[in-house]
């Protein structure tokens, strides 16, 4: 069944009905929506419901609205990080300009809204709930992104700030989307929370597994460019920890390449790099990620789901666990 949800998901995309006129309003909808993604939160949504009912083909639209948001949030982001690339190709902002990539966002944002309407199975008072948690995650995936903008203009992160702003940025939105699953499909509102507790916690490891990738990732299959938060000077995960745990030379090394002025990317990205596995920053940082996984898996078992439905949703967590892109 699984196998199906994406094709399913696709097809919708394809289907995706936006205006045709200012053309460079709407083209870059079509562009950023049609490169293609993991598509990894609508399919979550869509296995969730899957769980409990089987005719998940009616809620793929509404499944749909999280992909939209989420294109959306990226749109956005690209601008104000200044990325070149997003899934291989150039970003919106970078194969038209700031102002189109910023206004055709914000359609994306009504289109998102459009596609969560797409639920009259459910009450009145189911749809209103779900509303409040969409609306809510919406803010949070928003503050996420202001406290990690904030991060850049402060000389020191601590792990513990890091890891909220990862979970307000990326992980609520994925814990949306197995809650989202859940209410579409009528379950109570203990499973509808562990079902969010779970997309929670793949989140911060998704999340980590991707600064991860950033670092040590084979860039013809990561699709961004890798050694991009080094050269930012970013504090992801690894850098913050390397600060923390680096010491004598190897803390004088990486300070003096955090205040280079115009280095040589390639240097920069291979020393840092190397700081990073002398330091047993990678090992460490993978350990991280196995941690918030098997909270994952641990939470599963709060569902009491049948074998079969636990094995299916078990498998694709270990896909996310073991992905290189």
């Amino acid at each position: 069944m699984i196998q199906q949800f994406l094709p399913a998901l696709e097809a919708e995309i394809k289907e995706q009905k936006l205006g045709e006129s200012p053309q460079e309003l709407y083209e870059p909808i079509r562009y950023l929506m049609q490169l293609g993604g993991k598509r990894i939160r609508p399919v979550l949504c869509l296995l969730s419901y899957s769980l409990f009912k089987g005719d998940w083909e009616k809620v793929v639209p509404t499944a749909l609205s999280i992909e939209i948001f989420h294109n959306f949030t990226l749109m956005h982001d690209d601008i104000m990080d200044k990325a070149p690339l997003r899934r291989g190709k150039q970003t919106v902002h970078e194969k038209w300009n700031d102002n189109i990539a910023i206004l055709s966002g914000d359609v994306m944002l009504v289109n998102a809204y459009q596609y969560l309407n797409n639920c009259q199975h459910l009450s009145l008072a189911e749809y209103q709930h779900l509303l409040l948690r969409f609306n809510r995650t919406a803010a949070e995936v928003c503050e996420g992104q202001q406290m990690d903008m904030n991060f850049e203009s402060r000389s020191a992160v601590t792990v513990g700030e890091y890891i909220e702003m990862i979970r307000l940025k990326t992980s609520v939105l994925i814990g949306l989307s197995m809650e989202m699953g859940g209410i579409l499909a009528g379950v109570d509102a203990s499973k509808a929370k562990t079902l969010y507790e779970i997309g929670e916690r793949i989140g911060l490891g998704f999340q980590l597994k991707d600064d991860l990738l950033d670092v040590y990732g084979d860039p013809e299959k990561f699709g961004k460019q890798v050694g991009g938060d080094i050269l930012a000077n970013k504090k992801t995960y690894l850098l913050i920890r390397a600060l923390e745990s680096a010491q004598g030379e190897a803390l004088a090394s990486l300070h003096a390449w955090l205040a280079a002025a115009n280095p040589n990317p390639a240097e920069k990205v291979r020393a840092i790099t190397q700081l990073y596995t002398d330091l047993g920053i990678r090992a460490e940082t993978e350990a991280k990620i196995n941690q918030y996984f098997d909270l994952a898996f641990e939470a599963i078992d709060q569902l009491n789901l049948q074998s079969e439905q636990k094995e299916v949703l078990g498998k694709f967590l270990s896909g996310l666990v073991d992905r290189e892109v």
